[in-house]
């Protein structure tokens, strides 16, 4: 399979994420811990299959940034299952498209970058179109559900996740896969205790069902799409990687319009096309950033 052909494959499996975690009956710490267990397990069974030898050492001296990365990536999971349980899958993949304007934001103050006036026009942007988004809140709160509060997880999910970009920028001398590697099997490690002590490591009503869809979360949205991820970007530029990553946010919606009939006002979908527009073009910036021989703050 061509890279361009897996790219688009992992975007539309992440696209999907949303309709399964909504149908598995445990607790948002439950499936992130579910979540990092079964998929590291994969990547760790692939990267046997492949005769893939990591560098202990590399390993060893990015132990710390490896274990805070991990940590929040659980939470980072945490808060955007919690957001799919208040909000739209389509509220809750927008606002956690977020993160590369929080990359954006902290980055003159954390990686000493200039913070441009084409930067600063996508960030105000972005906030013009979540307020779009929020404001209207297709009524506010429906039944279980509460719009504004589940924007706001799957805000503090993207929030996680730009830390996570962020971190990743101090760690060297190990590739993406292994990287990947190690933060699935730290997020499950620092979110054991924490659902030890939230008391819900009982995993109560669970199903087969449930079962069923933690499964395919756990092997196929996680180990199986990180996998071919990987693979795809070696064969891949940049700019065609931060193109066919935006099929992830369309292809939610549209999945989520016609298996869970969800949908979104003309005036949600005009701030959903601000931000995503705005994080397309700051990505942009970034790759040429990249060209120039820098850092870019922020990955597909």
């Amino acid at each position: 399979m061509k890279g361009n052909m897996k790219l688009i494959l992992t975007m539309l499996i992440f696209g999907s994420i949303g309709i399964f975690v909504k149908k598995i009956d445990l607790s948002s710490s439950e499936i992130a811990f579910l979540r990092g267990v079964i998929g590291s397990l994969f990547l760790l069974i692939a990267s046997f299959l492949v005769k893939h030898k990591p560098s202990y050492q590399a390993l060893k001296e990015n132990a710390l940034l490896l274990l805070l990365s991990g940590a929040a990536i659980g939470l980072n999971w945490i808060f955007l299952f919690e957001s799919y349980h208040y909000t739209t899958i389509s509220n809750a993949t927008i606002s956690y498209y977020f993160a590369p304007i929080f990359v954006m934001i902290l980055a003159p103050w954390i990686l000493k970058e200039k913070l441009t006036s084409v930067k600063v026009i996508c960030i105000a942007t972005a906030m013009i179109g979540l307020f779009l988004i929020v404001n209207p809140g297709a009524g506010g709160n429906s039944g279980s559900q509460n719009h504004t509060l589940g924007i706001a997880y799957g805000l503090i999910a993207a929030a996680f996740y730009a830390s996570v970009v962020l971190i990743n920028k101090f760690i060297k001398n190990l590739s993406g896969f292994e990287i990947t590697l190690v933060q699935l099997m730290a997020a499950a490690l620092v979110l054991l205790p924490y659902i030890l002590w939230q008391g819900n490591l009982h995993f109560a009503g669970i199903n087969s069902t449930s079962i069923i869809y933690i499964l395919i979360l756990g092997i196929v949205h996680t180990g199986f799409a990180y996998f071919l991820y990987f693979t795809s970007i070696q064969e891949l530029k940049g700019q065609t990687i931060a193109v066919l990553s935006y099929i992830d946010p369309i292809s939610a919606v549209i999945i989520a319009a016609i298996f869970l009939s969800e949908g979104m006002t003309l005036i949600q979908m005009i701030g959903g096309v601000l931000v995503l527009g705005s994080t397309f073009f700051s990505e942009k910036l970034e790759l040429k950033v990249a060209k120039k021989g820098q850092t870019p703050t922020t990955s597909p």
